[in-house]
């Protein structure tokens, strides 16, 4: 009976110890104060690139079992109030990632650690080494988006269905990325300024070397990272 009640004290210092930031829930974990955005925002266009071949790993990611966004409700009426005013300056909002599992990120590390696949150096990220992705802070082994509040996204005309020039591509790694890179057009520079001023007016905060980064301030789960899959 001694070792059992020692082994049980061992057993929860050991849990008490374990830092908040690192929690994750198991994947058949509650997820009921996750909604799908296109039931919140039904004109938002989707361009799940995770789902797809056509991402910076060239492959589909763990995890993406369908092309879906999924984000906390308190997370998508917040961009619902963005996609609000965008659309009535004329815009809508195309959604390249939402709720990332952590399966996804782990999928990206060991990409990352294998510096012999280069497959998709040339389209996104041509000057940067693949050996120095963890290094410069292009590789975490934790993701906000993970927490189910973050989005990547940009702007299209609503009349013409046109993506709005931005500068750079999305998932591009380099300097031309960041949100104060000074875009060779002004025109760039304003259609950037013109998502980053709505999403911060409706609780977002950016992030500085994604113009197309965001995630909601006062998140739900802001030391939880999920892992359920997206299906």
């Amino acid at each position: 009976m001694r070792k059992i009640f020692l082994l049980t004290i061992a057993i929860a210092a050991l849990t008490a110890c374990t830092p908040k930031a690192e929690q994750t829930l198991d994947p058949v974990y509650d997820r009921s104060d996750f909604v799908e955005v296109t039931e919140v925002i039904p004109d938002a266009i989707l361009e799940i690139r995770y789902y797809s071949t056509y991402n910076f790993v060239g492959a589909r990611i763990d995890g993406y079992e369908r092309p879906l966004a999924l984000m906390t409700k308190q997370a998508a009426d917040s961009l619902k109030a963005v996609s609000d005013e965008l659309k009535a300056r004329g815009y809508r909002l195309k959604i390249w990632d939402t709720y990332r599992p952590q399966r996804a990120v782990n999928h990206f590390i060991r990409w990352a650690e294998d510096v012999q696949d280069t497959a998709m150096k040339k389209i996104f990220y041509p000057m940067v080494d693949k050996n120095l992705l963890f290094e410069q802070g292009y590789i975490y082994a934790r993701s906000s988006h993970s927490r189910g509040s973050t989005v990547d996204l940009t702007l299209l005309e609503a009349a013409t269905g046109k993506e709005l020039d931005m500068g750079s591509p999305f998932d591009w790694f380099g300097v031309e990325s960041h949100p104060d890179y000074r875009c060779p057009l002004y025109r760039q520079s304003e259609n950037r300024l013109i998502l980053r001023e709505a999403m911060l007016r409706h609780g977002f905060e950016g992030i500085d070397s994604e113009w197309w980064h965001f995630t909601l301030k006062n998140e739900p789960y802001p030391d939880t990272y999920f892992d359920f899959p997206i299906e």
